[in-house]
């Protein structure tokens, strides 16, 4: 509080010097007394601070790592941009296409070309063989890939199918390759993180380095049947970002672990990544590759042991269905898959993995769209005297 005394006015001053110079004495005796006894102190206090600083660096520098960043590390090596050169036919339209008349002696031209495409792709073993979409190289007379070195190498395809969208490459003389490591097909969790590497655009060439984008897992197993010649089933769905060019690199797990291959993406007016990207599997990708490197193609051919005709009124209302939709068994070869299965002649086959059998062209292209293998189990939903229940078919 300030207060004012007109007669003791100076007593303030005084005491105030007073009590600085009694101040000054006694800093003055214990910096002396303490500068003469704590030199070992004081010399250590510069190396504290160094080491707390630094102590400090090294947990900034902790924080920073993540799970991702490491998986990152682990992966990227093994990444690989592609740069194919294919021959692509195309047809020149005749400017008399809608004429009868003046077309048979201006038809249309066919024509062939030579384009440059670019994708991805990743090492899978030492040997030096990669793994990509087959329509990555699909027409392909020229493969160059580039390693995250920047060393371009030409490879050749070891083995491809079309129906799956995969196909397997092997780098001429390769050399210090690191190869990914894959996930189990049983280990995939809808809601965790992965991590999509790859080309997108030819970014490559500019660094020799894969582009890294980041989401989760949105859902598994989703399958479309046929798009565009390619069978894509029990795909992963994710929302990390793939773009033109990304189509063949690998899907990630936080551990680095290859789930799925990148390739294809349900896009914006722009053609963009909107969010909604499919990765092949890992189980199926593992089991289609082990294939591919041994024998160069994937092998379709089974037998049902059943044969089929289309359902007709007649003998609809013979067998009590109210609806020609189905398929009739008319013969079961002894000891079949479909023997096997309990199937008899004069069962209808009306449903095959919840899909409606119409006719017997229906269930044909229900078997491909399917893509179905030696192996596979097909559940089949059967009509037999009166009765509707399900069957297991043992391809």
């Amino acid at each position: 509080m300030f207060s004012y005394h007109p007669n003791g006015k100076r007593i303030i001053p005084l005491m105030a010097i007073a009590i600085a110079g009694l101040l000054a004495w006694s800093c003055r005796e214990n910096f002396t007394s303490e500068s003469e006894g704590s030199a070992a102190t004081l010399s250590l206090a510069v190396p504290e601070s160094a080491e707390a600083s630094q102590n400090v660096q090294q947990a900034i520098a902790s924080s920073r790592e993540t799970a991702i960043t490491r998986a990152v590390k682990l992966v990227s090596d093994a990444v690989v941009g592609i740069n194919v050169i294919q021959i692509r036919q195309y047809t020149r339209r005749s400017i008399f296409e809608d004429d009868p008349f003046f077309r048979q002696f201006f038809p249309s031209i066919p024509f062939r070309e030579k384009v440059k495409s670019l994708g991805s792709g990743f090492i899978i073993d030492k040997e030096g063989h990669v793994l990509t979409n087959h329509h990555v190289v699909e027409n392909a007379v020229e493969i160059k890939i580039t390693l995250t070195d920047g060393t371009e190498h030409f490879a050749d395809i070891v083995g491809a199918d079309d129906i799956s969208d995969i196909a397997l490459l092997k780098i001429r003389d390769p050399k210090d390759l690191h190869p990914v490591s894959f996930a189990r097909a049983d280990d995939l969790m809808i809601g965790e993180w992965v991590i999509a590497l790859g080309n997108p655009f030819g970014l490559f060439d500019l660094n020799a380095k894969p582009t890294v984008t980041v989401g989760v897992i949105s859902a598994l197993d989703q399958s479309f049947g046929k798009l565009d010649q390619h069978v894509y089933k029990d795909m992963i769905q994710t929302d990390a970002s793939i773009n033109q060019g990304n189509s063949g690199g690998p899907l990630v797990n936080a551990l680095g672990e290859v789930i799925g291959m990148n390739t294809f993406i349900f896009g914006g007016d722009n053609g963009g990544s909107i969010g909604v990207g499919f990765a092949i599997p890992v189980g199926r990708l593992v089991e289609l590759t082990q294939e591919l490197k041994k024998h160069g193609r994937i092998n379709r051919s089974f037998s049902t042991g059943i044969e089929v005709d289309d359902l007709s009124a007649r003998v609809a209302r013979f067998l009590g269905l109210n609806t020609t939709n189905g398929v009739i068994i008319t013969n079961i070869q002894s000891g079949s898959a479909g023997d096997q299965a309990g199937l008899e002649v004069y069962d209808v086959i009306l449903e095959v993995e919840d899909k409606a059998v119409r006719s017997k062209e229906e269930i044909f292209s229900i078997f491909e769209d399917l893509d179905v293998r030696s192996g596979d189990v097909l559940s089949l939903k059967i009509y037999r005297k009166g009765k509707f229940f399900t069957v297991r078919l043992s391809i």
